[in-house]
């Protein structure tokens, strides 16, 4: 691939991860990247993920512990987003 391409997909990476929670420093890019990467194949190759949760439990549990960290601050980050516009749930 060409160094052009890896540029623009990199700010595209930045740019999700910033919007989803808040932050785009390298190591918030790199869990984005595990994050959503594993989440594609558990969705389309579940077995795949069983297995690979199977043979390797503390690599499962890592990927979870980034899931809830995005998770836990794409929530902070809604929340903040509707003090700001005043709108409420």
């Amino acid at each position: 691939m060409n160094s052009e391409f890896e540029e623009k997909f990199e700010s595209l990476l930045q740019k999700y991860t910033e919007l989803l929670t808040g932050k785009n420093d390298k190591k918030m890019v790199d869990d984005v990247v595990k994050w959503a990467l594993y989440s594609q194949v558990a969705k389309t190759m579940p077995a795949l993920a069983k297995h690979w949760n199977q043979m390797y439990p503390d690599a499962k549990q890592e990927i979870k512990q980034i899931s809830l960290s995005i998770k836990e601050k794409n929530d902070q980050l809604r929340s903040q987003s509707n003090k700001s516009s005043g709108h409420s749930l």
